[in-house]
């Protein structure tokens, strides 16, 4: 699976909000790093917490653009409440190896009524 379908996956279970699916995407020593929090590290980790963020917050990923270069796919989107963001993919053999996210984590908490937390 190329990159950009990868993705292009990826954000279908997402939308479903279908964290098995989505981990069964990433290699088992996978990294992902959403940069406005700690790397998550390795395939479990990264099922819990995509199950942990589904579980406190409606979220929708909106394909602006997706584009490939080699093994790295490159995410732009939006969500219905505005809030926009990046994400880079690194997939190897058809899995994904390395994700970074970039969005505003602020206006993620104040658009989703969760707590924001102390300095």
């Amino acid at each position: 699976m190329t990159p950009k379908a990868r993705v292009a996956a990826w954000v279908e279970a997402f939308n479903r909000g279908d964290a098995d699916a989505l981990a069964a995407m990433y290699h088992a020593d996978a990294v992902n790093h959403q940069v406005a929090e700690s790397p998550v590290v390795g395939r479990e980790a990264i099922h819990a917490m995509f199950a942990r963020e589904f579980a406190a917050a409606e979220m929708v990923c909106l394909v602006e653009n997706l584009f490939e270069d080699g093994e790295w796919a490159i995410l732009e989107w939006r969500d219905p409440l505005g809030l926009r963001g990046c994400g880079f993919f690194r997939v190897v053999g058809g899995l994904i190896a390395f994700q970074r996210g970039y969005w505003d984590k602020l206006s993620f908490l104040r658009q989703h009524g969760l707590p924001i937390p102390p300095n």
